[in-house]
């Protein structure tokens, strides 16, 4: 832990000389977390502690709904932010199958699942967060139709959820 705190500080420091912001990401589904003996940081808290024991003005949260979920974090975890603590927002979702059985690797596209993405939006901008959102599928295969219909599919999402949270 120690090493890659130095490391992460010295890469921050690089990135911050050009403007650059570094954001790290907890990682909450339960089979990351429980397949090796020692787990690394996969909760919001201790991904804080880590941005504050690299002590650098440009690290940050890269804030991910999926890993919100996974935690079972609800919207009063994100009032316990202050907007600058947020570098990027993913917005993802997922399965309706138990919270346990969620995987990485296994995600939906905002508004086709059960994650309170309405909410979740709606509290980030309640702590004034007003940076990037950017959609971050993952699959365990390749996806099979046209970069079009994907395109669409992203837009349709992005604007039911973002539409739901009133912040179209």
């Amino acid at each position: 832990m120690a090493v890659a705190t130095s490391r992460l500080r010295l890469c921050a420091s690089i990135l911050g000389a050009y403007g650059i912001r570094l954001g790290l990401e907890f990682v909450g589904p339960h089979h990351l977390r429980t397949q090796w003996k020692n787990p690394f940081i996969w909760s919001l808290e201790e991904t804080l502690d880590w941005i504050a024991a690299i002590n650098e003005p440009n690290v940050g949260l890269l804030f991910d709904s999926y890993h919100w979920y996974t935690n079972g974090m609800n919207t009063e975890d994100i009032a316990g932010l202050r907007a600058d603590q947020i570098v990027h927002v993913h917005i993802n979702d997922a399965k309706d199958v138990p919270v346990e059985e969620v995987l990485d690797n296994d995600r939906l596209y905002p508004g086709e699942g059960v994650i309170d993405l309405a909410g979740f939006l709606r509290g980030l901008h309640h702590i004034g967060y007003a940076g990037p959102v950017a959609q971050e599928v993952l699959t365990p295969g390749a996806p099979a139709e046209s970069p079009e219909v994907l395109a669409a599919r992203s837009r349709d999402g992005f604007d039911k959820v973002f539409g739901a949270a009133g912040l179209k």
